[in-house]
């Protein structure tokens, strides 16, 4: 009971101090996600990037787009959220390529994923994603050099992007993101239940109800 109610306490305060940081990005001018959970199953696949515990009691799926600007901005708050609850939280991120050229960097993501560099180059790509991610004019050819300076080795990754099995996880995120009514991007789902309080500390809060209730009943 004593070591059940420290775990409690200290999950809780973690959540305490990542909703002060939240407040501090204010609300994200982006539409909510719709109000009605999807089916399990069309919001994580086996082929699903994951980051954090895959035990976490505690899942956030993204939809998200390598040139989202907004999913640029949520990354690091995500980040320090899994940080501070201590392998309570995990990130699954589904594809949602709607800017031209996202597929291609997409296609990138999944070959680093071949080369076990997707994190490495998933934070280079956002961390310099004003110098490649122009709207109606993508350079994908410095989307590549950002890779391969995160350690990407490029000849075989691009054979890698261009592989059937790619072509395949884009049309399967597609395909899930049509049918949990995504229209824009990053929508949140937290083990299964949308988040309809766009802003960081929306997400802290949803993340923390469902926190609290897998702790409640551990």
């Amino acid at each position: 009971m004593k070591r059940r109610t420290l775990v409690l306490s200290t999950a809780v305060a973690a959540v305490a101090v990542f909703a002060g940081g939240a407040a501090i990005y204010g609300t994200v001018p982006v539409e909510a996600p719709p109000s009605t959970p999807a089916a399990e199953q069309t919001l994580v696949r086996m082929h699903s990037p994951v980051l954090g515990p895959a035990s976490a009691p505690v899942t956030i799926v993204e939809f998200f787009d390598p040139s989202c600007e907004a999913c640029r901005a949520f990354y690091p708050i995500v980040k320090q959220l899994m940080s501070q609850t201590s392998g309570q939280v995990r990130l699954v991120l589904r594809y949602t390529p709607l800017h031209q050229g996202s597929d291609e960097a997409v296609r990138i993501l999944e070959a680093a994923r071949k080369q076990n560099r997707f994190q490495a180059v998933l934070e280079a790509l956002l961390a310099i994603q004003p110098e490649w991610a122009v709207h109606g004019s993508p350079d994908l050819a410095k989307a590549w050099e950002i890779a391969g300076g995160a350690g990407l080795e490029l000849e075989r990754a691009k054979k890698d992007a261009a592989s059937p099995a790619v072509d395949g996880v884009l049309a399967q995120d597609a395909a899930d993101m049509k049918a949990n009514g995504v229209r824009q991007t990053p929508t949140f789902f937290v083990n299964g239940k949308p988040l309809t309080e766009f802003s960081p500390q929306g997400l802290y809060n949803l993340v923390g109800a469902e926190l609290n209730v897998s702790l409640a009943g551990s």
